[in-house]
């Protein structure tokens, strides 16, 4: 027996893993990839969670009933941060329009760019607390979503 094979051999038998995925079936060679490994991708994953997170704690804490709070230093920072992230999601629509991907996740992308400036303004805009609790939830809500839209597994085209 060679070496390469007692050592395939030994490797099936002390880690099971490699066993259960040795008896996968092969990945259709046409089935969509997903992009939530790349770094792009990851980055926006990872700073629309910690965004979202941000907005969650004021929505619990009450911050959004207090008066000036959009014109203060920590909305005015997550709205920069927000803006640099409207630029990576359409960083993201651009290299899969580039790579003449046809899923929705190219469409998604491009809709959160143009609606995360949409959503602070909203929330600048509210002159209640219940307009900026409301405003804010929307914001949430569309973090959340763009998180959610790259992790999720990916579907074959209809």
């Amino acid at each position: 027996m060679s070496c390469g094979v007692a050592l395939a051999v030994s490797l099936l038998l002390t880690d099971p893993n490699i066993a259960l995925a040795a008896a996968l079936p092969p990945a259709a060679a046409d089935a969509p990839v997903s992009v939530a490994g790349e770094p792009l991708f990851a980055e926006i994953v990872s700073r629309s969670g910690a965004l979202k997170g941000v907005v969650q704690g004021w929505i619990e804490a009450g911050a959004v009933d207090q008066a000036g709070f959009a014109v203060g230093p920590a909305f005015t920072g997550l709205r920069a941060q927000a803006v640099e992230l409207a630029t990576l999601d359409m960083q993201g629509h651009m290299v899969l329009k580039e790579r003449g991907t046809d899923g929705d996740l190219k469409c998604i992308l491009r809709g959160i760019a143009e609606d995360i400036p949409v959503k602070i303004a909203a929330v600048e805009a509210a002159t209640t607390p219940a307009e900026r609790r409301l405003a804010l939830e929307e914001l949430h809500y569309l973090l959340n979503d763009n998180v959610e839209v790259i992790t999720a597994p990916p579907q074959p085209e209809v």
